[in-house]
């Protein structure tokens, strides 16, 4: 197979200010109008709708109606792997003693990435399970240790429902800003939803920054050995 056209293909879908900034907008795994859209990318509704169909016909959104309303998502976990790569490569050699304004330090400390928590929050607390042998990892694959499986069942998650489902179970990716590991895959999804859950973790209104609550920071603290940086705690909560 010739690679090449693919690849300049999605690479010039993806190039576009305009798209760039409207895949950019889901990278928080949220469901978006086309208005929403249109007004991340600054561009006119008519517009937006060509980039949307551009972007739908090639795999890149899943466009879903609920009623009246359309809405569009990044298509996959693959899609957010690519665009995460990207930004890796982008930042690698980017100077990083630059200002950061406070939207950027909010998402530098915490953030959701598509259905995983990113950031300094996510990275410390890989750091926290590699350093307690709950996960032996490898270049980008990780596996769950016998300790790592119990650790992690009783602090609430069904490992064993997730092996059923039909993507990477465990894995590691660099996070962009951080430029360290942090957990993706259903791991990474089943942490994340948890910490929601015990309300340790809110979102933010406007980005895909998160809020990590009083008892967040107690609890990651006390059961992962987790200082929660202190951006977390400011922004506009989405109530």
């Amino acid at each position: 197979m010739i690679t090449g056209p693919l690849i300049a293909e999605i690479a010039a879908l993806v190039g576009e200010p305009a798209r760039a900034a409207m895949l950019a907008a889901l990278l928080d795994g949220r469901a978006l109008t086309a208005s929403e859209l249109a007004f991340a990318a600054r561009v006119t509704p008519q517009t937006a709708s060509t980039h949307l169909a551009k972007l739908t016909e090639v795999g890149l959104l899943l466009p879903i109606r609920e009623g009246r309303h359309r809405y569009f998502r990044l298509a996959s976990p693959k899609v957010v792997e690519m665009l995460d790569g990207i930004m890796a490569v982008a930042l690698e050699n980017r100077p990083r003693y630059r200002p950061l304004s406070r939207q950027a330090r909010e998402l530098s400390a915490a953030r959701i990435c598509y259905d995983h928590l990113a950031g300094r929050l996510s990275v410390d607390l890989t750091a926290s399970l590699i350093a307690h042998e709950y996960i032996a990892v490898g270049d980008e694959a990780a596996e769950i240790t016998q300790a790592g499986t119990r650790f992690l069942t009783e602090f609430g998650i069904d490992l064993s429902a997730l092996s059923s489902r039909r993507r990477h179970f465990c894995r590691l990716c660099i996070d962009w800003t951080e430029r360290r590991p942090h957990i993706a895959g259903a791991v990474g999804a089943a942490l994340t939803r948890r910490c929601f859950d015990l309300g340790w973790t809110e979102r933010m209104k406007h980005n895909s920054a998160v809020i990590v609550t009083a008892s967040g920071k107690h609890g990651f603290r006390e059961t992962f050995g987790v200082a929660v940086p202190e951006e977390t705690g400011n922004g506009t909560k989405d109530h």
